[in-house]
């Protein structure tokens, strides 16, 4: 049984979070700056520029790529041979999340009931997602997700018989409704099976693979592409102003689910698609 503190949990996360919104994840990072040189259009081309220029002010200040600063999304593997010590595990975490906020003077978006809206004041609590796996390390990844996006996501609950078609067409439904008020160029997160909550899981998880790392199943690679295609044929492009490149990358998760159902969700980002992973 290996032993793990609290107070190391906190500092991680607390530098985890401040990371995440001051630097972009090497893969979408090159997609953002790969855009530039596929995008046809003057005003296209102009947007990725700046945005590139962003990114390099946001590195070399030490500041948040966006003001929209996101909620903390926390994906823990936590080894079952793991014994930990301290505080609370999720009072710990929700900790890391309060002191990266802070000392990172990042713009605390959490309200504390979702009808009064009275602001946390710190960004807590996080939304957490455990999971518990073999061994005796400890995975956590950030991700601080903004809600210009996160509002344009969507579930549906299809039928069997919809079969891939009925996934592309909601995947196309959703981008289409979305198109400027997402704030492209976007990533698409896709979760297909599993239950009405869990494919939404699945695509927030989806997200913070990397785009350089395609589905291991060959039909779900597949549809990525073909989902990628098309979506930057819609013509949405760099901020809603048209153009050739409206998304940097699909991702699909999924999961067995019921016999009578196919449930998909759609959880769009837009270019500021921050995660950081780090095992303890």
């Amino acid at each position: 049984m290996r032993n793990i503190h609290t107070n190391e949990i906190i500092k991680n996360i607390k530098d985890m979070c401040i990371e995440a919104n001051y630097t972009l994840a090497s893969d979408v990072e090159e997609r953002v700056r790969g855009a530039y040189n596929i995008e046809t259009t003057l005003l296209g081309r102009q947007i990725l520029g700046q945005l590139g220029e962003n990114l390099d002010i946001a590195k070399a200040d030490s500041i948040p790529i966006c003001q929209d600063t996101g909620m903390a999304i926390v994906f823990i593997k936590l080894g079952q041979e793991i014994h930990i010590e301290g505080t609370n595990l999720e009072e710990a975490i929700n900790e890391g999340i309060r002191q990266g906020y802070r000392e990172g003077y990042l713009r605390k978006s959490v309200v504390s009931d979702p009808l009064i809206r009275n602001n946390s004041g710190d960004n807590t609590p996080g939304i957490i997602h455990y999971e518990i796996v073999p061994g005796d390390q400890l995975e956590i990844t950030v991700a601080p997700k903004g809600f210009g996006s996160e509002n344009m996501s969507r579930v549906y609950m299809l039928k069997p018989s919809d079969g891939s078609e009925g996934v592309k067409q909601a995947v196309l439904e959703t981008v289409k409704l979305a198109g400027p008020n997402a704030c492209p160029p976007i990533v698409v997160g896709v979760g297909i099976g599993g239950s009405f909550e869990k494919c939404a899981f699945l695509a927030k998880k989806a997200l913070t693979r990397s785009m350089n790392k395609p589905s291991e199943l060959e039909h779900i690679r597949r549809l990525e592409e073909e989902l990628m295609e098309e979506i930057n044929q819609l013509g949405i492009g760099p901020g809603g102003l048209g153009g050739k490149i409206t998304a940097l990358g699909v991702n699909i998760e999924t999961y067995p689910t019921h016999i009578a159902g196919l449930p998909v969700a759609i959880n769009i980002c837009c270019h500021v698609n921050r995660h950081v992973s780090r095992v303890m």
